[in-house]
């Protein structure tokens, strides 16, 4: 499997002498900054401590001894864009202050270790009439309706961003396949993640992570979907994220009713095939990834995460989760989404039978995308000890 086009090669000995502006990574993110104030027309004083996270992020990225002239360049739009997003749902808010009124009920989220399915879970629920999953687009250009004409513009400048990438990366288009126009990941809003870990390998931004409150991010992500939903036809949410996992005590602070879709997958496959999506990611953005840290870092990140959420889940009523084992969407859909949706109180619908088909007559995600654990440092043995009780909890919900 290509993981980067021969063309990132050529643009990161092009792009070498712009890596002198690493040494001042303040003074980039400062003229990032007023960048996103031009464009926005907001201030960096409206939201103080976004712009502080992104500026301890922006360090971290620039101290990497790994990070390729591409990778400065792509975490420098990334960071730009993101700063920009946050600024306009700001002066978004100063505007209409109706936009904080609007009621986000009963939200469902859907969580689960990466590669367990949570992505074609997204896919089937978000489709139906009564639902909506923000687009990527709508992740990356959050802003009220402004026509049909404004619609298309953003979703030609997400089209770009993603061509750009994927031609890059060409791995992707079989790994974790990209499309504006279709619901994705809560992580192109969340300022803060395992998102920026899966670009570049940087161990004191995730012992930053682990030290600051998360609550702002999910504060964020509500006040998101208030502005996608002003002036819009209401519709149930439908949202999802590997990295929920992580933030169950602030999805229930923030989104009080929520529901959780938790699916569940053997973690020895998960990690095999996570580590893949890791490196092709980094060697977009590093020299020479450390494949064994790749084993390590992210062999902790999801322990982690399944250790909290178990932890979180037992705060919650019962019946707020359903636990889909990973057959359940990947060998019997139309057996078992009909169950899925009357667990989360949804109607099932001869149309969203059709939807359905549709969605599982397109390719594959993921069938052609090969891995081993021992590329990564790893051994089956050491991850299913590493994750206790949890490998059996797997195959006790498949075989229920």
């Amino acid at each position: 499997m290509r993981r980067k086009s021969a063309t990132t090669s050529v643009l990161n000995v092009a792009l070498q002498p712009t890596m002198a502006s690493r040494r001042n990574p303040d003074k980039v993110f400062d003229g990032l900054v007023a960048k996103a104030e031009r464009a926005t027309g907001g201030s960096r004083d409206e939201v103080p401590d976004f712009v502080d996270g992104m500026r301890t992020l922006m360090r971290c990225f620039a101290a990497s001894p790994r990070l390729s002239p591409m990778g400065w360049q792509s975490v420098q739009g990334d960071l730009r864009m993101r700063l920009e997003n946050r600024l306009r749902v700001a002066r978004l808010v100063a505007e209409h202050p109706a936009i904080t009124e609007e009621p986000i009920v009963d939200p469902v989220f859907i969580v689960g270790l990466p590669r367990t399915a949570t992505t074609l879970a997204h896919n089937i629920i978000a489709k139906s009439a009564a639902h909506r999953g923000p687009a990527l687009w709508e992740w990356m250009f959050t802003d009220i309706d402004r026509g049909e004409e404004a619609r298309r513009r953003r979703v030609k400048q997400t089209r770009r961003l993603v061509g750009t990438f994927m031609r890059l990366a060409p791995a992707f288009k079989t790994i974790h396949p990209l499309d504006a126009e279709k619901p994705d990941e809560c992580n192109y809003l969340l300022p803060h993640g395992h998102q920026h870990l899966a670009r570049v390998h940087m161990p004191k931004y995730y012992e930053w992570m682990e030290r600051r409150d998360a609550l702002p991010d999910y504060e964020y992500l509500k006040l998101a979907l208030q502005v996608l939903q002003y002036g819009r036809k209401r519709k149930r949410w439908i949202l999802k994220s590997p990295m929920h996992l992580d933030h169950l005590p602030e999805i229930r602070k923030v989104f009080p009713d929520a529901r959780i879709i938790w699916t569940h997958r053997d973690p020895i496959t998960v990690l095999g095939s996570l580590c893949s999506l890791v490196e092709s990611s980094q060697a977009m953005h590093e020299h020479r990834p450390d494949l064994d840290a790749i084993g390590e870092t992210w062999l902790k990140l999801q322990v982690n995460a399944i250790e909290r959420a178990r932890k979180a889940r037992v705060e919650w009523p019962r019946d707020v989760f359903v636990d889909v084992p990973y057959p359940w969407l990947a060998a019997e859909p139309h057996e078992k989404v009909p169950i899925l949706y009357e667990r989360i109180g949804a109607q099932w619908t001869e149309a969203d039978a059709r939807a359905l088909d549709g969605v599982l007559a397109r390719p594959g995600v993921g069938r052609q995308h090969e891995y081993e654990l021992r590329r990564y440092g790893l051994t089956p043995r050491q991850v299913e000890l590493a994750f206790g009780d949890y490998p059996r909890l797997v195959e006790k919900l498949r075989l229920e």
